[in-house]
């Protein structure tokens, strides 16, 4: 199974679970973002951290379900 996973499945799985766990991060802790970049963008209103949010979710979700077709393609070619 793992010579016929292609290199995209290995590119896309890694960026998703990071993509989720800065989605969790920021869901949970809003003010990462102000802390380790020392800058407000938003003045406290939490605008940007909504539209982070939002953004990190598609795009998790987007890729878990890329890879999804990858590891499905790749058990369709061992049958």
């Amino acid at each position: 199974m793992r010579n016929t996973l292609r290199r995209r499945f290995w590119i896309e799985t890694p960026i998703a679970i990071v993509t989720s766990i800065l989605f969790v991060i920021t869901l949970v802790r809003r003010d990462w973002i102000e802390i380790v970049f020392g800058v407000d963008p938003d003045n406290h209103s939490g605008a940007l951290e909504w539209l982070i949010i939002g953004g990190l979710l598609i795009v998790a979700i987007t890729l878990f379900t890329l890879a999804s077709y990858e590891w499905r393609r790749a058990r369709i070619a061992i049958s």
